[in-house]
């Protein structure tokens, strides 16, 4: 049953656009066009069938493109049928002014939300009571240029797109957000009253998902918006867990964290993340093998997502490192999940060859409020609560406080060079010992003469940040070799990787790049050149 205030809507749209045709005197045709079109699309909808009907017999008598001018007299006379149809103006109920809002508040809820890109107010404004009653989150946008900023700042799940907007064709808006909406898997729905093949063709091919016609079906429009959010989520679903724990992966950490924001920012609701660090993991791998490593992560994820509320959304981080998004959560009630977490993994024995072990974690805690309303802000403040329970013991949870804050790591640089040449090893590390950087780091500068050594040192310090300049060519163990070990066992986020080589085959350097190198330098080079290579590593280490 459709609710009698959109008929009123459309009712009162129809005689104030002739109130004020008749103000302006005279009537562009593609003005009259464009009424007649958006008012056959919204009365069919709503089930104004004598409307839609009338609407559609008079749409044959104009153009879209010509810009000839209608006089006001000229125009009643055409068009008078569709007063005709309207009750008498003293049958009608007044609406409240906040029946007539297409406010683009939305709901606070923050998954499936819905753009509506259309200039017909009325029947935008059903549309986002229809959906909303569905509890989709609805955003109304009347053009194309407000459109598009909603887009890029509200970035939804999903958009109802119509082709013929005020500022400009609905399909170039489609070119402009196409690519952005298919990385996101955010489907596009073109709405239009004219059901015609080109239409339909250009839409597809500009790469939407649907063509839906108007009048819309209400019935048929949500059970295809259903169908559409079940698919959207099983390709997100094959594209955001982590194939190994099947937690989520970094890039629905990314989204979700991101949604919490906007959503603190609208409602002030309260959300808490947690960094969590498996105690020695390396250990675990290096003593009883990377099958054994995995097995551990794998029941790390199953004890959290067993204990963790539904709302709340473990993400594998990278490595052995997972993150914990608590929504409505404070850091201190944090506290006490993380706390079940840590008491249920250490009740877990693994069974390996060298007889069973136990496994502990480590875990930063921050909270969202008003000064730290960045997605890097709050990454950086668990992880520095986390550098701290590491320091101070590990296996517990330390909460993020001003005071905590260690410069020590952040601003320290480690440059690496792994190379069997002593003179290349002699000058580099001459020249890196002097150098000084852009920004505010101590440098310290090492060198080791082939890649097993280095493996086996002691170099790594957690939540150090290391430039590591490796040769392409090495006896016993090669550069490549070297590199596939570092970007296993470590977090890329804090090493950068630049191979050394004299090989200038372009071949071998792609392969160098695919295995995760970041840069390579082709000997001979000259001393400024390395510098400057240096330089944009450490821009990319400390962005």
């Amino acid at each position: 049953m459709i609710p009698p205030k959109f008929k009123q809507l459309v009712e009162q749209r129809i005689r104030g656009t002739f109130d004020d045709w008749a103000s302006k005197g005279s009537i562009e045709e593609t003005e009259i066009y464009r009424f007649l079109h958006n008012l056959k699309g919204t009365a069919g909808t709503i089930g104004m069938k004598a409307i839609e009907r009338e609407a559609d017999h008079l749409l044959g008598l104009f153009s879209d493109v010509s810009r000839r001018l209608f006089d006001y007299g000229e125009c009643f006379d055409l068009l008078k049928g569709l007063l005709l149809e309207l009750p008498q103006e003293g049958d009608q109920e007044q609406l409240e002014d906040s029946e007539l809002t297409t406010s683009t508040a939305g709901s606070s809820q923050i998954g499936n939300r819905i753009l509506v890109i259309d200039d017909d107010v009325e029947l935008a404004a059903y549309l986002k009571a229809v959906l909303e009653e569905r509890n989709y989150p609805v955003n109304i946008a009347l053009s194309a240029e407000r459109g598009l900023k909603m887009f890029y700042d509200l970035k939804p799940d999903m958009i109802l797109l119509d082709i013929f907007l005020p500022d400009t064709n609905g399909l170039e808006v489609l070119k402009q957000i196409v690519e952005k909406s298919h990385q996101e898997h955010s489907p596009v729905i073109v709405i239009s009253s004219e059901d015609t093949k080109t239409h339909r063709i250009n839409a597809y091919r500009f790469g939407a998902m649907d063509f839906f016609a108007k009048p819309i079906d209400q019935e048929l429009l949500l059970a295809l918006i259903d169908n559409r959010f079940k698919i959207k989520q099983q390709w997100e679903q094959s594209i955001i867990v982590d194939e190994l724990t099947g937690a989520y992966n970094r890039k629905y950490f990314n989204r979700t964290l991101r949604q919490l924001i906007m959503d603190f920012q609208r409602t002030k609701r309260v959300f808490t993340i947690a960094i969590m660090d498996l105690d020695h993991f390396k250990r675990v791998n290096d003593t009883y093998g990377h099958l054994k490593g995995d097995e551990v992560l794998r029941s790390f994820a199953e004890v959290v997502m067993e204990l963790k509320r539904e709302e709340d959304s473990l993400c594998r981080y990278g490595g052995e490192e997972f993150a914990l998004l608590l929504p409505n959560t404070s850091k201190e009630q944090a506290v006490h999940v993380l706390d079940r977490i840590r008491e249920r993994l250490s009740a877990r024995l693994f069974e390996a060859d060298g007889g069973p072990f136990q496994v502990t974690f480590t875990s930063g805690v921050t909270d969202i409020h008003l000064d730290n309303m960045h997605a890097e802000q709050l990454v950086e403040e668990a992880d520095q609560a986390l550098y701290v329970g590491k320091e101070s013991g590990r296996n517990q949870t330390v909460i993020f406080a001003p005071q905590l804050i260690s410069h020590n790591y952040e601003q320290m640089l480690n440059i690496v060079v792994v190379d069997d040449d002593p003179l290349i090893r002699e000058l580099v590390v001459s020249e890196l010992s002097q150098w000084q950087p852009n920004r505010s780091l101590e440098v310290a500068v090492k060198s080791y003469d082939n890649g097993v050594e280095f493996l086996q040192s002691d170099w790594f310090k957690e939540k150090q940040k290391y430039i590591i300049l490796l040769d392409g060519a090495m006896p016993t163990m090669d550069g490549v070799e070297v590199l596939n070990e570092l970007r296993v066992q470590y977090q890329e986020r804090d090493i950068v990787i630049a191979m050394l080589t004299a090989r200038g085959n372009q071949t071998d350097i792609i392969h160098a790049l695919q295995h995760g190198a970041d840069d390579y330098i082709i000997k001979p080079f000259q001393m400024t050149e390395l510098v400057a290579r240096v330089e944009r590593l450490v821009h990319k280490l400390f962005k």
